[in-house]
């Protein structure tokens, strides 16, 4: 029976304990240029409905540096949006590969081809979650400050894929989430009363910084909101990370953006090289923290 992995809680938290402490182990095998090839002849096929930078170069490369190859296949190249069934989509695919990464819209795509498929699916991104960012994201925090567990994180603007992934990884990972949002631009509340132990919503972005570890943003709006731009900008305006915010946070207290990142909008100009920011890191990290999820799901280990 295959492993999936559509959100963190697909892995049980000794398990993602596990695939980031592996990943930082391929970081630097990679950075001292030794050859692995774990998944020689292995085939990875990447299905994108929605575009991107970051996720293509990262699950390609990755593949390739563990001696295995990935299929790219945008909307034009497969029968999904052509009236196929995902299911039938899902057992030919396959069935012919080794997992399969799928970036689309509709969380409920995903779901309904994991059901179908004999090998491992990967959501690299739906408009519900994006938990391949998160696995990143904690790698990164754990190689700069250790353990997050028992610490205080604030997400800052919408209440989106990547908000919600952050829900789950507090329950996952052992921390606390604030997270400061405009009135109607909440999580899902169901997500929010499932994880009302260790997750709220402050209004008050500097209350919610207050004395938090990391903080973290994503643009204000998201693929496919672009027509809503002005009306976000007038509702989240005060919602910035800036240098000055970060003041009120703890003083060892990290900054974090999954990328691409609007200067100006949800970050201010100078965020991205400010003291606190580690966003390179945690952008390239999206590379190794997806290798040490593919051996894990393809070889069902981490060596």
């Amino acid at each position: 029976m295959a492993r999936h992995f559509l959100t963190l809680n697909d892995l049980t938290p000794q398990e993602l304990d596990a695939v980031v402490d592996h990943a930082s182990k391929l970081r630097n095998e990679w950075r001292q240029g030794k050859i692995r090839d774990t998944l020689r002849n292995r085939v990875l096929a990447m299905i994108f409905e929605k575009s991107s930078t970051r996720t293509r170069v990262s699950f390609e490369a990755g593949m390739t540096q563990l001696g295995g190859s990935a299929l790219f296949l945008s909307p034009r190249d497969t029968q999904l949006g052509r009236g196929e069934p995902v299911e039938d989509s899902a057992i030919v695919i396959s069935s012919m590969v080794d997992a399969v990464m799928i970036r689309t819209f509709d969380h409920d795509t995903v779901e309904t081809f994991a059901a179908s498929s004999s090998k491992p699916v990967i959501n690299a991104l739906t408009d519900d979650y994006h938990p391949c960012q998160l696995l990143a994201d904690m790698q990164t925090f754990r190689e700069h400050r250790g353990s997050i567990r028992g610490a205080t994180v604030t997400w800052v603007g919408d209440g989106n894929n990547m908000c919600h992934s952050y829900m789950n990884a507090a329950a996952q990972f052992d921390f606390n989430l604030r997270i400061a949002c405009p009135e109607g631009y909440d999580p899902d509340p169901n997500l929010l009363q499932a994880h009302a132990d260790r997750v709220e919503v402050v209004r008050d972005p500097v209350e919610a910084a207050r004395g938090s570890h990391l903080l973290v943003t994503d643009v204000w709006a998201s693929m496919g909101q672009e027509d809503e731009q002005k009306a976000r900008e007038k509702a989240f305006q005060e919602y910035q990370i800036s240098p000055a915010l970060m003041q009120v946070a703890d003083k060892q207290a990290l900054f974090m953006h999954c990328l691409p990142a609007h200067r100006g909008e949800e970050i201010s100009a100078d965020m991205m090289e400010h003291k606190s920011s580690v966003v390179w890191d945690e952008a390239e990290n999206r590379l190794h923290a997806q290798k040490a999820l593919l051996e894990f799901l393809i070889l069902n280990r981490l060596d």
